[in-house]
């Protein structure tokens, strides 16, 4: 059935005339495949849980198998960083694990690491979209979801699990994932569900809500309604009944199939993590988060980002003053400190100066007198042998032989 519009009294029948608004979307599919976006995923909780085991199933890959460039951090974070490529699609995924958190014996305050950790990201950003001449596309390193793994007790949430979660929640998109869900069985599994469901209403804590309204209906898969996950993962592939690969983990008395929704909700988590509301991860993250850290840095007034502060113009100047008067009160006491040890220095080197030539001019004296003394000697050994010479003269050869006959033994 065609429709009619009427622009500027003109009649257009959409049929014959085609605007071309509907190739939006291939426009913006166009620009994806071109540039490529980027995607950054934190993963916390206790060690052991299988948050890696986790991470190569939902990308279907073995990423402890690439060596890529870790950065570590003094906050003790790492981030991974990995192309990759689906149907021309190309994503920069960053993956930022949190080695440690937890395991030590006093875990007061260790999820204040990962706050500067996010907030910091969040300043960078700022920083660059503030620069007077700004890049054409900044590079975006935000965090856009984070897993969040509870270990599956059957109890409920831990006082860990609680304060991080408070911490956290208004700053990233935060997805509740109960770890090794085959441990539990069906009714224990519901159970820990509602006592984590009641945890986080008492301790107000909000999580990522998918938007289940959507007219989306390319999957079948829906996500949970009470906003939880329970995971199973595994590197283990098994052929399936109708032959096909399958991953799982296998017990003695069966297998548990990962991406099978009867045994745990693997695959509607990455569902709608990855088909159906990647975009929504990253523009909630750009419009609420992110938003509200700015509003927050650019409400106070004066913020420090990357490094540098801003503020407005007038408090700037002000504070530019005030630091000029405090460096020139500095200057001042500083150069009469330096002044002041120059002068004692100095001295301190001529009444050096002043006992070394005193002490040159008494051995100088001391050598003189040496000297003289050695003159006085010289003269009176040279007189010595002159009187010597003399007296030997006074004999003749006869006599000289006569006197040196004249011994001890030779006396009549």
């Amino acid at each position: 059935m065609s429709s009619t519009l009427k622009r500027s009294g003109i009649s257009v029948n959409a049929e014959a005339e085609y605007i071309g608004i509907v190739n939006y979307t291939n426009q913006v599919f166009r620009r994806t495949v071109k540039n490529g976006f980027e995607f950054t995923v934190m993963t916390v909780g206790l060690s052991g849980l299988g948050k890696s085991t986790f991470l190569d199933t939902l990308f279907l890959s073995d990423l402890d198998s690439f060596q890529p460039k870790v950065i570590p951090s003094t906050k003790g974070i790492e981030e991974r960083s990995f192309y990759l490529t689906e149907n021309k699609v190309k994503v920069k995924l960053t993956l930022v694990d949190t080695p440690g958190f937890g395991s030590s014996v006093n875990n007061t305050d260790c999820w204040k690491g990962i706050v500067e950790y996010v907030d910091s990201k969040y300043g960078h950003y700022l920083a660059e979209q503030n620069k007077i001449t700004r890049k054409k596309r900044i590079p975006d390193t935000r965090v856009h979801l984070c897993l969040y793994f509870i270990a599956p007790t059957g109890h409920s949430l831990t006082e860990l699990d609680i304060k991080f979660l408070q911490n956290l929640h208004n700053k990233v998109n935060i997805v509740p994932v109960i770890a090794k869900a085959d441990t539990l069985t069906t009714d224990e599994m519901t159970r820990f569900k509602e006592n984590i469901l009641k945890d986080i209403k008492t301790h107000g804590i909000k999580t990522y809500s998918f938007n289940t309204d959507s007219d989306d209906n390319s999957s079948s898969l829906k996500p949970t309604s009470c906003g939880l996950y329970g995971v199973v993962s595994s590197n283990h592939v098994i052929e399936g009944k109708n032959g096909k690969k399958i991953r799982a983990r296998q017990y003695p008395w069966g297998a548990v199939e990962i991406e099978n929704i009867e045994h745990n909700d693997f695959a509607i988590l990455r569902d709608i993590l990855m088909k159906r509301h990647l975009i929504d991860l990253i523009c909630d993250t750009d419009n609420v988060h992110y938003e509200n850290y700015r509003v927050a840095q650019l409400s106070r007034g004066s913020m420090k980002v990357g490094g540098i502060e801003n503020s407005d113009p007038m408090a700037q100047a002000a504070k530019e003053k005030e630091a000029e008067e405090d460096f020139d009160v500095y200057k001042t006491n500083y150069e009469k400190t330096l002044n002041e040890k120059v002068i004692e220095k100095e001295m301190f080197l001529k009444e050096k100066e002043s006992n070394y030539l005193k002490e040159e001019n008494n051995n100088q004296d001391l050598l003189n007198s040496k000297r003289l003394a050695l003159q006085r000697l010289e003269k009176e050994i040279a007189g010595f042998r002159e009187v010597t010479r003399c007296e030997n003269d006074k004999y003749s050869p006869t006599e000289k032989k006569k006197k040196l006959g004249l011994g001890l033994f030779n006396r009549s």
